[in-house]
């Protein structure tokens, strides 16, 4: 690999023409992704595919650089591989589907398993209002929904026997999101026992509802999230969108792949979903492990 990135750095003196300054910062950049490769038994770069980019970046990020670093590192090593590809040294670039970090880049913000069962369990379902946000946060952290999809949701839209909910997301774009046993039981619970309570015989075909039959809106749901992480004592600063951030986290720690994940979440480009595996160490353990038994 050293041989390889050394006939890189000729290239950008002769070929190219850069400063010596320029040739030293890239020499940086190469010597410290080689060595993480090295750490990580990769000892070819035919080896490396979009996973160990991906853990590259989080190890870059837990050294403390700052995301327009990042990014300088990244256009390093899409230029080697550009490089060895011409070269026929190596068949792909594993870089190529990865985005450049941009300044102010922000990991998002999630919850523990153990913090967001906290949350669940705050709401006292006895009570009509306390039944229908108990339903609305198991929705939202069982299919990932974004705020504006979670109320918007219909009667119709819920098919509790196949357990799985139907979302129009960004761009009118429909899409079948599956969703597990608790957020199946407590929104049977709502519908059957307190929707009704709320609505006094007022026709709607919304899901959750408001006073007179509305529907909930995004300000109502935010400040019911605040509420109940107050009651939990979660320092966190805790938002609606940090249960559909947690939902996918949590999908891809538990071995779901990327491309199932960002389907559920409704993203229309992978590269989207890709900013969760910046905080999925045991998902990207797994993946490297798959791609290097050495391990």
């Amino acid at each position: 690999m050293d041989e390889l990135t050394q006939k890189y750095l000729d290239f950008l003196i002769v070929e190219k023409g850069l400063s010596n300054n320029s040739v030293a910062s890239y020499s940086a950049d190469l010597a410290q992704y080689i060595t993480f490769l090295e750490k990580n038994h990769i000892h070819d770069l035919n080896d490396v595919d979009t996973t160990v980019i991906l853990a590259w970046i989080i190890d870059l990020a837990k050294k403390g650089l700052s995301a327009k670093s990042r990014a300088r590192h990244l256009i390093t090593i899409r230029g080697l591989y550009k490089f060895l590809i011409n070269e026929k040294k190596v068949t792909k670039s594993p870089v190529k589907n990865v985005d450049i970090p941009k300044t102010g880049l922000s990991l998002p913000k999630i919850m523990s398993v153990s913090e967001v069962a906290d949350l669940l369990d705050v709401p006292d379902i006895r009570k009509p209002r306390e039944l229908r946000n108990s339903a609305m946060m198991e929705i939202m952290y069982g299919a990932g929904l974004r705020v504006s999809e979670l109320i918007s949701l219909c009667l119709q839209d819920v098919n509790l026997d196949a357990n799985f909910v139907r979302v129009m997301g960004k761009g009118s774009k429909e899409r079948i999101v599956p969703i597990g046993s608790h957020a199946r039981s407590i929104t049977q619970k709502w519908i059957k026992e307190g929707r009704s309570s709320l609505l006094k015989k007022i026709p709607t075909p919304y899901l959750f509802v408001a006073r007179a039959g509305k529907p909930m809106t995004r300000q109502s749901f935010w400040k019911i999230i605040k509420k109940y992480a107050l009651l939990t004592n979660i320092s966190k600063n805790i938002t609606p969108h940090t249960l559909r951030h947690s939902f996918a986290t949590h999908l891809l720690e538990g071995g779901a792949d990327l491309r199932s994940v960002q389907t559920m979440l409704g993203h229309s480009d992978i590269s989207t979903t890709q900013i969760y595996t910046h905080i999925s160490r045991e998902y990207l353990m797994k993946m490297h492990q798959k791609y290097h038994p050495r391990n």
